[in-house]
């Protein structure tokens, strides 16, 4: 594990970039944990941990991240609660693991696998519709980028990505497009594929047409679906009696893994559905979901910050 946060320097409270979502309702799903460890996976800009830490002042706090300018402003934001907290750069899939198995007074654990408002405004980035660059990184050390996969991958892998994680009907238009285009020129900006996305796709709403493919893309480079089953994987493994997993998820290929998950961790019987009769016991759940239904924001929150319309929050309690 490579520990970012040893000693800390003083500084002031600072104002995050990021504004947390539903954050009353993460708190409200930890509201039982009195002490011991919660795990923030995805650290980002500190508004979830930051709360979270006011609201339980005997629990210590191990944060995960794998972008080191969001763990530098998380460091300094994070300052007044120095003696309880640890700040840990990485894949929260390869983190996660080894500190279940060393700590066994873990009792809490967060991911928001949203895209942190300042990866999207930060134009050298490449998150955006206008940036100048094609990166995509969560991770700035990272081999694969936006760039890669733009210019390299051929036609059938673009296709797939496009239809698999962007759920887009003209994925192999948009495939092509991308081909015809970089066979005169490279498509080096964000912008130049935004721009080419927009001549393809059909806007949906207030939507840029641009968002599907967008994503498609992000998702490719940084493995993000991969993470969430490998987290998964990780809990299912090694949780222990009454940890709490709150989970915050951005668009329905994320919400169908963790909501595929929970509800066969809430399964009490495991025989075949055309069994006629229940004969494993049913004894097999690993414990409850604390809401049936996902949480969403409120109107009042997707007014005061449109990137929470698409949030949705669903949590576990392990009681084996």
């Amino acid at each position: 594990m490579k520990a970012i946060m040893n000693k800390m320097s003083s500084s002031k409270q600072i104002k995050s970039p990021h504004i947390p979502v539903l954050l009353p309702q993460v708190l409200e799903s930890f509201s039982s944990l009195e002490t011991g460890i919660l795990i923030d996976c995805t650290l980002g800009y500190g508004g979830h941990s930051s709360a979270l830490l006011k609201a339980h002042p005997n629990i210590k706090f191990i944060g995960i991240d794998r972008d080191p300018e969001a763990l530098e402003f998380s460091k300094k934001r994070l300052e007044p609660f120095k003696n309880r907290i640890q700040l840990l750069q990485g894949d929260f899939s390869k983190q996660l693991p080894i500190i279940l198995k060393e700590k066994k007074e873990v009792v809490g654990i967060l991911a928001d696998f949203g895209v942190s408002s300042l990866q999207l405004d930060k134009q050298e980035r490449g998150f955006s519709f206008e940036s100048e660059s094609l990166d995509m990184r969560m991770d700035p050390s990272a081999s694969l980028s936006a760039y890669d996969v733009v210019n390299n991958y051929s036609k059938e892998r673009l296709s797939s990505i496009f239809r698999d994680y962007g759920e887009i009907s003209q994925a192999k238009q948009l495939a092509q497009a991308i081909v015809d285009k970089r066979s005169h020129q490279t498509i080096n900006t964000a912008k130049e594929l935004a721009q080419l996305g927009k001549n393809i796709l059909r806007k949906k709403g207030k939507t840029h047409p641009a968002t599907q493919m967008f994503q498609a893309i992000r998702i490719e480079v940084n493995d993000e679906l991969g993470e969430i089953t490998r987290l998964l994987d990780t809990l299912e493994e090694y949780h222990q009696n009454g940890l709490i997993v709150s989970l915050i998820t951005f668009h329905s290929l994320e919400d169908r893994l963790v909501k595929n998950r929970f509800r066969k961790w809430s399964r009490k019987c495991i025989c075949p559905i055309d069994a006629p009769r229940c004969t494993c016991g049913a004894n097999h759940a690993l414990g409850y979901e604390l809401n049936r239904k996902p949480i969403s924001a409120t109107n009042k929150e997707q007014k005061e910050n449109p990137r929470s319309r698409s949030a949705k929050l669903r949590s576990f309690c392990f009681t084996i």
